[in-house]
């Protein structure tokens, strides 16, 4: 096998190329927005610019984070050989390789118009800050939901030069949406992350773990369902909705024995969950 092989498969490792999770529950809250400030279909530029920014950031948060965590990756299981901690990839050239891909997704970005460039701005410091939150308070989940959900009001502003206040409810949303996920997905590393000290809410949360996400999930829903009220959406979008009420019970029924694998499990499962709002959203707007 050559050296560049060798070298691109640690790229594709450190940006999670190869696991497309992150990068679609990324991707379905940007639809969303899209979709509903289009109120249908959106501009092709529109949509293209955001899927790729998407795959871009993404990409981008992927590198900082295992920057950010070059020092304890190696001492957890499931990541210590990311490519950073086991020395594959120096420090220097994964930080060359997050301003590269940011800089090309900023180049995207200033094909949109002015309000949308402005926005932009915080996506970048909210997807750089996010990795080193875990080290400051054990509310990073809720930081990364704030990244992960800035997308929406980027959405908003290329499609319609404005945010609407019912934008920021979408956003709301998204943050317990992706809080009550990402705890599932930091209950995996729970153990290890004690050990070590790395603060996430899976500990925060403690006992209480199953019951706040199933909370967490239970206000997603309620702002959605209220969405739907304000911008008087077809009964198709609450069936949606319905169907997204039986995946959480299902995450609940996955996650009863705290099993690692399980829990790994159910975080994955959230990807349908972004997916039948978006079809229900789709099929609204036909």
């Amino acid at each position: 096998m050559s050296f560049m092989t060798v070298k691109m498969k640690d790229y594709i490792q450190l940006t999670r190329v190869d696991k497309p999770i992150g990068t679609l529950l990324l991707l379905w809250p940007t639809l969303w927005a899209l979709w509903i400030a289009a109120e249908g279909l959106p501009k092709l530029d529109v949509l293209l610019v955001f899927t790729l920014g998407v795959i871009l950031m993404r990409s981008a948060g992927c590198v900082i984070n295992d920057f950010a965590d070059r020092r304890v990756d190696a001492h957890v299981k499931r990541t210590e050989n990311r490519p950073i901690a086991a020395g594959r990839i120096s420090s220097r050239a994964a930080l060359i390789f997050f301003f590269v891909l940011t800089l090309l997704a900023f180049l995207l970005v200033l094909t949109m118009n002015k309000l949308t460039i402005i926005l932009s701005f915080v996506a970048v410091g909210l997807a750089a800050c996010y990795p080193f939150m875990k080290r400051y308070t054990h509310l990073p989940q809720v930081v990364l939901g704030m990244a992960f959900g800035w997308a929406i009001p980027m959405g908003f502003a290329a499609q319609l030069d404005t945010v609407p206040n019912y934008a920021w409810l979408l956003f709301v949303a998204n943050i317990l949406w992706t809080v009550a996920y990402d705890t599932l997905y930091a209950m995996v590393d729970r153990d290890d992350d004690l050990k070590i000290g790395i603060k996430s809410t899976a500990i925060l949360f403690a006992e209480n773990d199953k019951l706040i996400v199933g909370l967490l999930q239970l206000s997603a829903l309620l702002c959605l369902g209220m969405l739907g009220w304000i911008l008087v959406l077809p009964s198709v979008y609450f069936m949606g909705l319905t169907i997204v009420a039986g995946l959480f019970v299902y995450q609940q029924k996955l996650i009863v024995d705290r099993d690692r694998e399980s829990c790994f499990k159910a975080f994955l499962h959230n990807n349908y969950v972004g997916m039948v709002m978006f079809v229900s959203l789709f099929l609204s707007y036909l």
